[in-house]
């Protein structure tokens, strides 16, 4: 620690955390924000199904993959040079998708390089025991998540967000911007990765490596995990809770679109949660420096049981509400959509489509106030019709338009209890992404190094797979939980609640593992080349 009270970061320490810079802007421009929306315009009406399917295919091979990864990358020099490759893999393909027009290219090239991004993880995580000591290890993790959250995932998406803004979002020149600005980024600031960090721990290569010696040394990981109570109590613990913390992330969204929010406000505030993550991660490794890793994980857990309750209060509050509206609406609208029948629309499925259209907007004006007033609402999309049927459409949505200001005034009570329950459930979605920010990257990084901690350093890229393959399928059973609640019970809120018992599964496992992990802890300070 310097003088100055700054974190004085080796040269080999430095290059690591910039790798979180670097490929970070994979996540945030191909993996959740802007690649899929600019795919399915492509694709069409299945563009979603498909890039569901492309994303489980590569999750799964990698998951799969990982262990036998692992074990080859474990061997001397082995790891640089499949870090190198999945790195490149990715990098390559990335750019790729910018230079086809083809839907089906697009999707080749985005799972062969989003299994060249995980791929390249897997090893970047492992090479954490080569960089730094144990005693360092969290404040290093901790960085490499920081740095990730307000560079790679922050600056070029930010960026590509404002040359879509600025060109227009169908702009292909713009799309292919903010496409390309991810490999160019990814690949720079991989340099110093590239050139500084080497394999330091490491098992001398076979004179031949065979199959069978490989699915051996998996083997005999697997077994020394299941051996080992604290490890073996840890990795399920992690599986819960970590499935958790994925969860609130993938769903955060739709949950508050399926309750009537903004989707402007939600963005920004999900943009609040990158932004805080970055000092929150650096000040969690602190704390669990302070009070030791293993109470920082649970006091993160316990945030999130929070997290999820205070979910639970947003929706049960607003959707006796919500429903209550819809009703009305729904009959409403009902009355309208008859009323079309009175028009001799030439291509009446185009033409109806195109109400259908306007109807959803003035959905969305009659309850949330930051909309297009209801009175200036026009018809935006009337392309496809022909002359005649473009006139009565108009004609129609006016109709329309008259009829919904009626509703309005006659049902004012529950328009305005309804944005009333809005006002306070955006309120509560703020304060949920704030406490997600606090937490988010601090239980990430911590859990990957206090792994690290735990391994021996010269299998650690074995068992970094076998980590791997838990965080991976753990990511599966969250969204269900979730869908089947909702399902069942008939309302979301129920589903956000249902979130709970993933967070109280992991503290348990955790409680339960306080003795056998310190015990670990201290075996593998004894012998850290292991």
């Amino acid at each position: 620690m310097a003088s100055t009270g700054r974190i004085k970061f080796t040269r080999k320490e430095r290059s690591w955390i910039l790798y979180d810079w670097a490929n970070s802007v994979y996540a945030t421009n191909i993996m959740a924000a802007i690649f899929p929306t600019i795919f399915v315009a492509f694709a069409g009406d299945k563009g979603d199904i498909w890039w569901g399917y492309g994303t489980s295919i590569a999750t799964l091979i990698v998951a799969l993959l990982a262990p036998i990864l692992g074990s080859i990358a474990d061997y001397k020099g082995m790891k640089k040079k499949l870090f190198t490759l999945f790195m490149l893999l990715g990098v390559v393909f990335t750019a790729s998708m910018a230079l086809t027009g083809d839907w089906r290219l697009m999707l080749v090239g985005y799972i062969i390089s989003k299994i060249g991004f995980s791929g390249s993880n897997l090893f970047y995580d492992s090479f954490l025991t080569d960089v730094t000591t144990n005693e360092r290890m969290d404040t290093v993790s901790s960085w490499g998540y920081a740095m990730g959250y307000i560079g790679g995932s922050t600056i070029p998406f930010v960026i590509s967000i404002a040359v879509l803004m600025t060109m227009g979002y169908s702009n292909p020149l713009a799309q292919r911007f903010s496409i390309l600005i991810v490999p160019v980024w990814w690949l720079v600031f991989s340099i110093p990765m590239l050139r500084h960090v080497e394999q330091v721990h490491y098992i001398e290569k076979p004179d031949k490596l065979s199959l069978g010696s490989i699915f051996a040394s998996i083997w005999k990981t697997a077994r020394d995990i299941a051996t080992q109570k604290g490890l073996l109590l840890f990795i399920i613990a992690y599986f819960f809770y970590i499935d958790g913390v994925g969860t609130v992330i993938s769903i955060s969204t739709a949950y508050g679109t399926a309750l009537g929010l903004g989707a402007t406000g939600m963005i920004l505030a999900l943009l609040v949660t990158q932004i805080m993550a970055m000092p929150s991660s650096i000040l969690f490794a602190r704390l669990a420096k302070k009070i030791s890793t293993r109470k920082a994980l649970l006091i993160a857990i316990s945030v999130y049981m929070f997290i999820c309750f205070v979910g639970f209060i947003m929706g049960f509050t607003l959707e006796p509400h919500q429903n209550k509206y819809q009703q009305a609406f729904n009959n409403r609208r009902a009355r309208i959509e008859a009323s079309y029948e009175g028009y001799a629309f030439e291509n009446r499925s185009l033409a109806e489509k195109t109400l259908a259209t306007y109807m959803n907007q003035a959905q969305r004006a009659l309850t949330q106030p930051g909309n297009e007033p209801l009175e200036d609402l026009q018809v935006r999309d009337g392309s496809g019709l022909a002359e005649a049927d473009a006139k009565l459409v108009i004609q129609a949505a006016e109709a329309a338009k008259a009829d919904l200001l009626a509703f309005r005034e006659a049902e004012m009570p529950v328009i305005s209890r309804y944005q009333d329950a809005i006002s306070f459930s955006t309120v509560l979605f703020w304060s949920m992404a704030i406490l997600v920010g606090t937490m988010q990257g601090g239980i990430q990084a911590v859990s990957r190094s206090y792994f690290g901690k735990l391994v021996p350093k010269k299998r650690s890229n074995e068992y970094f797979g076998f980590f791997d393959i838990f965080g991976k399928f753990a990511a599966v059973i969250g969204p269900l939980l979730y869908a089947v609640i909702g399902n069942v019970t008939g309302r979301s809120s129920f589903g956000a609640l249902g979130l709970m018992l993933l967070f109280l599964l992991g503290f348990v496992f955790l409680v339960i593992a306080r003795k056998p992990l310190d015990q670990l802890e201290r075996e593998r300070a004894l012998m850290p080349e292991a």
